[in-house]
């Protein structure tokens, strides 16, 4: 063997009770599994008092450019994440031409943020896999983003599609999915994707049901909205027969505070008529995005440049602010926006380094100025560059929808900015030692199903997330006792601990607690 993991309580990732075991790997997979003390390797990892798991799956990550631009990745590596689901929330960087490429990069640089010099070698997504093969962290499945893809074939308008550009998308999303993406993802409050209606939505998810891919919908509105807006995801699910996976599912702001269980009634529901359903959380409050994500969508139509042009121009300032303070603006969820809540945590300009850490009602404050007029200053000044926190969540929402049979983990990370929200760094530990070792919410063998074999599953994938025979030998060695994160709001960029060891395809990426310099990782591709 290449390599012999002695003694591990193997946690397999069906959900069944841990047993001692030695296992043993080959050319990058799981070769055999024995009793302690039976196998030999060219190395040996003694794994007494460890946990041995399969590789944590991130069903919602936004790695999309930084695997590249930042290949040590060691904030997912290092809390064990073997796998991650890119292409989220309707904006990514495939497929596009060289317009659409440079829209897509300006609208998320506080995302992904935009580095100069980089190389846009891709432009399809069998390009863009491409390019992640040579040579990633970890490996990454891709979902076409379904405001990429209007953005490609409708442009930036706030209208219905024509016939002709429906034909195209379907063209374009059908082709992208034989080229080995796993389904679509939507922003649904996000321009442009949010200007589709339930008609092209539906549209799609014929496409992507007709080829075994799934669903995964940022949907409408997370506050105000939330129940239609889920509605609306299941009734495209019910009537499309498209598999629907529900990104960061959760219910936020004051208007849904203890209100999970209205959620987990209309899921139960749609899963006993028959629909195919799974849903990812992180486990913290607050929400991440970009700072303009706020704005309506009709603020937003055109672009880019259209938005800056609009934020110069004082009536259509005031205009905004009547939407965003009083009315409730889409961008941010039907709510009223409460600027104590919303916290700059990434800016490109140092100039605006200040800013981060603080609320926007703090900084305000500070300048002598009313929030919203200050918040359209920092957007104009960041021409649109800037991330955010937004502490809109609630704890007995986020622990009653974690304990779902269809549950799966997903970061929601970004990994950029002076301060990024510390999920990126600490999802999977914070779920093993808050939620499973000091809370008791979920049992260690579930949560381990949670993370890995459900979200396996969920990709249709049948040589990963179980410790078996004859599966890659994406895994885990983690401390049950002592696993724990330690990203921090004021100190993100904190490795967890008591996660020693993380092979990805065999090789260790994460060896005694250290980053090695391996970038085993690939894409990998959904069959046709």
């Amino acid at each position: 063997m290449d390599i012999v993991v002695h003694g591990a309580r193997v946690v397999d990732g069906d959900g069944g009770p841990g047993y001692l075991a030695d296992v043993g790997i080959e050319a990058g997979r799981i070769a055999e599994i024995a009793g302690p003390g039976r196998l030999s390797g060219k190395r040996s990892i003694d794994a007494d008092g460890l946990v041995l798991a399969p590789g944590f799956i991130d069903m919602h990550a936004h790695s999309d450019l930084q695997i590249l631009a930042a290949p040590d990745h060691t904030a997912k590596v290092s809390q064990g994440v073997t796998l991650e689901v890119i292409g989220q929330d309707g904006l990514s960087y495939a497929p596009v031409d060289d317009a659409t490429l440079a829209t897509v990069r300006a609208q998320i640089a506080g995302w992904n943020d935009d580095p100069p010099g980089f190389d846009w070698n891709w432009r399809s997504v069998a390009e863009y896999l491409d390019r992640l093969d040579t040579g990633i962290a970890a490996n990454a499945a891709y979902l076409v983003p379904q405001g990429t893809l209007r953005l490609l074939c409708v442009g930036y308008d706030d209208r219905a599609a024509t016939d002709a550009e429906l034909d195209r998308m379907r063209e374009v999303l059908a082709r992208s999915l034989d080229e080995g993406a796993f389904g679509m993802s939507s922003g649904l409050t996000y321009t442009p994707g949010m200007y589709a209606d339930t008609g092209e939505l539906a549209a799609l998810c014929e496409v992507v049901a007709a080829r075994g891919g799934f669903y995964s919908p940022h949907h409408r509105s997370y506050g105000a909205g939330a129940l239609a807006a889920y509605a609306e995801m299941i009734e495209i699910s019910r009537t499309t027969g498209c598999p629907l996976h529900l990104a960061h599912a959760t219910m936020n702001f004051s208007v849904n505070k203890g209100r999970a269980a209205d959620l987990l009634s209309m899921l139960d529901e749609a899963l006993a008529g028959g629909c195919d359903i799974s849903l990812d959380t992180y486990p913290y409050l607050p929400g991440s995005t970009s700072l303009h994500a706020l704005l309506p969508s009709w603020a937003m139509e055109g672009g880019v440049a259209a938005t800056l042009e609009r934020l110069r121009d004082p009536a259509q300032r005031a205009r905004i602010r009547v939407v965003l303070e009083e009315e409730g603006s889409d961008g941010c969820h039907g709510v009223p926006v409460e600027w104590e809540t919303i916290e700059i945590n990434g800016v490109r300009r140092a100039d605006n380094a200040h800013l981060v850490g603080r609320t926007v009602a703090e900084s305000a404050r500070a300048a002598g100025q009313q929030p919203t007029e200050f918040y359209f200053d920092v957007l104009v000044s960041e021409e649109l560059g800037s991330s955010c926190l937004m502490h809109v969540g609630h704890e007995e929402n986020v622990q009653a929808i974690m304990r779902h049979r269809v549950h799966t983990g997903g970061s929601d990370g970004l990994l950029v900015g002076a301060r990024p929200h510390p999920r990126a760094w600490g999802t999977f530990p914070r779920y093993l030692g808050h939620y499973v070792r000091e809370l008791g919410v979920l049992g260690l063998e579930e949560c381990v199903q949670h993370l890995t074999a459900r979200a396996a599953d969920r990709l249709g994938l049948t040589d990963r997330g179980r410790v078996r025979e004859g599966f890659a030998a994406d895994l885990v060695l983690f401390d049950p006792e002592t696993v724990a994160d330690k990203a921090t709001f004021d100190e993100p960029r904190q490795q967890a601990v008591g996660i020693p060891y993380v092979l990805v395809n065999g090789v260790p990426v994460i060896d005694e607690g250290h980053r090695t310099d391996a970038l085993p990782g690939r894409a990998l591709r959904k069959p046709a």
